[in-house]
């Protein structure tokens, strides 16, 4: 049982940092000249760097407002857990826990799929997605399961 809590709390945990990653880190589309995330557009000309603010329009606002609903559903989830892992009856489920972890995987989801659609009206045709863009992709189905493991998962002594 300890194995398994353990395991729980890493894939949790792992889930989590993707989720921080991929919001704080500036590289959801790149290109040899520019990197845009869901905070600036960067782009690099004669030997220069020239950030602008990403407040283009609603959708963006969205995808920053998810991915970070995203993050405090995930870190409140992480909370429950060890709260109720110490007040839950013995046979209890985390409920709970569980559907925090779930929403925050639907956030994310949410998140980069709008940013899917909308991002080619804001980038350049150029730009393919970069790592951050996948490390939310990734985040999803971690946050995902360990949602649906809370779910299923019964306090024993």
């Amino acid at each position: 049982m300890l194995l398994l809590l353990l395991g729980i709390i890493l894939l949790h945990v792992a889930a989590l940092v993707l989720l921080f990653v991929s919001t704080i880190v500036s590289v959801w589309t790149s290109s040899e000249t520019s990197t845009s995330d869901l905070w600036i557009n960067c782009t690099s000309a004669n030997g220069g760097y020239h950030c602008d603010p990403a407040s283009t329009g609603e959708w963006i606002q969205a995808v920053q407002a998810l991915m970070i609903l995203s993050i405090i559903f995930s870190c409140l989830s992480l909370l429950l857990f060890f709260i109720q892992l110490f007040t839950l009856q013995k046979g209890g489920r985390f409920f709970l826990t569980g559907t925090f972890q779930i929403l925050a995987s639907l956030f994310v989801m949410s998140g980069a799929i709008i940013y899917t659609v909308m991002s080619p009206d804001w980038v350049p045709e150029v730009s393919a997605f970069g790592y951050s863009y996948i490390l939310a992709w990734v985040a999803f189905p971690l946050a995902l399961i360990s949602g649906l493991i809370y779910v299923i998962l019964r306090k024993r002594e």
